[in-house]
């Protein structure tokens, strides 16, 4: 059974910082691509970053520079370090899993940013 769990979300002022952990259970987490996406209020989810298996990342314009994605598959775990932090990031953000053709998520951390 896959399940993920956010934590690590909270309110900052504007320029900084945050680390997002997301726990995964399951034998799936070592093999597979993990993501953080965010939904502000009446707005669509939005992809952020993805970190491969073997430690690619990739990042949405709009964090890049600033988020670093990460994993410890030793501890099943998938980070998200966010730094010079602006009100715009301000969301829920969750952790995502594809595994054997389902889509996972987590039950999201608030990250709010106040100017």
């Amino acid at each position: 059974q896959v399940r993920l769990v956010e934590s690590g979300g909270g309110l900052v002022q504007a320029g900084g910082s945050l680390r997002l952990s997301c726990a995964a259970s399951g034998s799936f987490f070592t093999s597979r691509t993990m993501d953080w996406y965010r939904q502000a209020p009446g707005k669509q989810r939005e992809w952020v970053a993805a970190v491969t298996s073997g430690g690619t990342t990739n990042y949405g314009d709009s964090v890049k520079g600033r988020f670093t994605i990460s994993r410890d598959n030793a501890k099943n775990t998938v980070y998200l370090q966010m730094n010079s932090l602006k009100p715009e990031d301000t969301a829920a953000y969750y952790c995502h899993a594809q595994y054997a053709l389902r889509d996972y998520w987590g039950q999201g951390t608030q990250v709010s940013v106040s100017s």
